[in-house]
């Protein structure tokens, strides 16, 4: 398909950006870069880990944006005592007929919440991997497709740390964002007062339905990116694990493992889901720089002289992007 051809199509389509937006912003102040974020996870099909302290409205905005999609929704509380069958179903014995049938859990619908989702022990955790990878889930003997769109959206509080369990590196590794959610502006956390003590119910309307979205998602993945800008995203992620060839020698001592292979498809999957967004049907290298520490600062994992050094992994993936040369 011609360039041009792919934005006028990005141009007609992408018009429900804005109205889902909206929608959205009724309820959540201020956030529009998670927002946006939120809708790039949507149309990429990619995993989203959501980080802040508690009072932010990481619930409330996954919450809100399933109810602007008109989409099937679940909320999985994640608490110690919590059980892979509790999440993705389990065999039940029926005794009038003398036999097994399944019992779907709650993981098989469109969107999921997983709230404190660092609350959960392994067992569970993994039980996550296959869902969030494969899109199947297999109970006993056999395997079943989760539907279409499916998305996980976990939260996790960064500070209390008692009774939590850290995520594995293979797990973080399968969502594609990692989003920080910081405390409002003071004039944003006067509109946050106004709104949520007006006593008045605010109404979501929605805007698209799942079968939009995957229609969407076809046009997303057909956006034009430049070779130039391709081998961009590979110099990016290559300077993860060998930052000395792109003469950033300063951070070889700090990096134990850089990012993997999948960075590097979640980098151009998110990029063009972020030209989308913006009515565009080619992807420019400020894209890939915006969107690019989302995908990275969870994917690169520090040696213990960089944490004595106080350094953090957005302090290194800057210092990447500053360091390896824009087309």
């Amino acid at each position: 398909m011609d360039i041009r051809e792919i934005n006028e199509r990005v141009k007609r389509e992408s018009v429900f950006v804005v109205q889902l937006t909206n929608e959205i912003s009724k309820v959540i102040v201020g956030q529009s870069e998670i927002i946006e974020k939120m809708l790039i996870g949507l149309l990429s099909e990619g995993h989203i880990l959501i980080e802040g302290v508690p009072g932010l409205a990481k619930t409330l905005a996954v919450k809100t944006l399933s109810a602007a999609i008109k989409t099937n929704f679940q909320r999985l509380q994640f608490t110690p005592d919590l059980l892979p069958a509790d999440l993705v179903g389990t065999m039940v014995y029926n005794p009038q007929k003398s036999e097994f049938y399944v019992k779907k859990g709650p993981i098989f619908t469109n969107l999921v919440l997983a709230d404190e989702i660092n609350r959960a022990p392994a067992k569970v955790q993994s039980a996550l991997l296959e869902a969030m990878q494969e899109r199947q889930v297999t109970i006993g003997e056999n395997t079943y497709p989760l539907p279409r769109p499916f998305l996980v959206m976990a939260t996790q509080n960064p500070i209390e740390q008692e009774g939590t369990y850290p995520l594995p590196e293979a797990q973080v590794d399968r969502f594609m964002l990692k989003l920080r959610i910081t405390y409002p502006k003071k004039t944003e956390e006067k509109q946050i007062l106004e709104r949520m003590t007006s006593g008045t119910e605010i109404k979501i309307n929605p805007v698209i339905t799942p079968d939009e979205i995957n229609k969407t998602k076809q046009t997303v993945q057909e956006i034009y990116i430049d070779e130039k800008v391709k081998n961009y995203i590979v110099d990016i992620v290559f300077a993860t694990r060998n930052p000395e060839d792109y003469n950033i020698k300063d951070l070889k001592p700090l990096i134990a493992y850089g990012a993997s292979p999948r960075a590097t498809i979640y980098l151009t999957m998110a990029s063009k889901a972020y030209a989308f967004l913006h009515g565009r049907g080619y992807v420019t290298p400020e894209d890939v720089k915006i969107i690019g520490p989302d995908v990275l600062r969870h994917r690169i994992i520090l040696t213990y002289e960089a944490e004595a050094e106080q350094m953090t992994t957005d302090n290194v993936v800057k210092q990447i992007f500053d360091g390896v040369e824009v087309p």
